[in-house]
């Protein structure tokens, strides 16, 4: 009966062990880090390469003759909107945060002037229209001022994959194209490429 007693408390010894040290080792740990460090976790699209891609993107569309033609036949800055941009991959692309990078760098670089989306006009006129009502004369914004835009950006993600037992390598294209809104005229044309090995052996370039 001692000896009964005596195991049974060692069992149970052992399982609070068990459970005091499950409990030590098996926590997440969460780290701060630079948001501009490079962090490439699964090796699929990833914030450093939208960021990449969009500024790329930005600097080829800006320093193109079509922006230099337009300032000399207008006199002032083209108008531009960012339309779609399709993700043609298998992977889930946050294309919203891609379309908001193009447009960042866009406006910081300050060659174009960029129109709001046709979900932002929206809440903009809705707002407009509670100024018609509500607002002051002096302070009211008046209707058919909206800047339209002159040119629309579009474009697709692309990606090809070769893949030999746990080994992976991603190539990704992002073409863009720019088309006059007023004569359907593709005035531009550009990609940016992006090159991945993904895997546990050793790349040798």
């Amino acid at each position: 009966m001692k000896m009964r007693k005596t195991s049974l408390l060692l069992i149970l010894a052992s399982l609070a062990a068990l459970v005091i040290l499950s409990g030590c080792g098996g926590g997440k740990q969460v780290t701060r880090v630079d948001i501009e460090e490079q962090i490439d976790l699964s090796g699929e699209w990833n914030d450093i390469d939208s960021q990449h891609v969009s500024a790329a993107l930005e600097t080829q569309i800006t320093n193109s003759a079509w922006v230099e033609d337009f300032r000399a036949e207008n006199g002032k800055k083209p108008y531009l909107i960012v339309g779609t941009v399709r993700n043609k991959t298998p992977e889930h692309i946050a294309v919203k945060t891609f379309i908001a990078d193009l447009e960042r760098s866009f406006i910081n670089g300050g060659r174009v002037k960029v129109v709001a989306s046709a979900e932002e006009r929206d809440q903009i006129r809705g707002e407009r229209a509670d100024q018609q009502e509500f607002s002051s004369q002096e302070t009211m914004k008046s209707w058919g001022r909206e800047k339209g835009a002159d040119y629309m950006l579009m474009g697709e993600i692309n990606m090809i994959m070769d893949q030999e037992g746990g080994d992976q390598v991603k190539y990704y294209q992002v073409d863009c194209y720019l088309v006059d809104l007023e004569d359907n005229t593709k005035v531009w044309a550009g990609f940016e490429k992006i090159k991945k090995f993904v895997g546990r052996s050793k790349y040798k370039g």
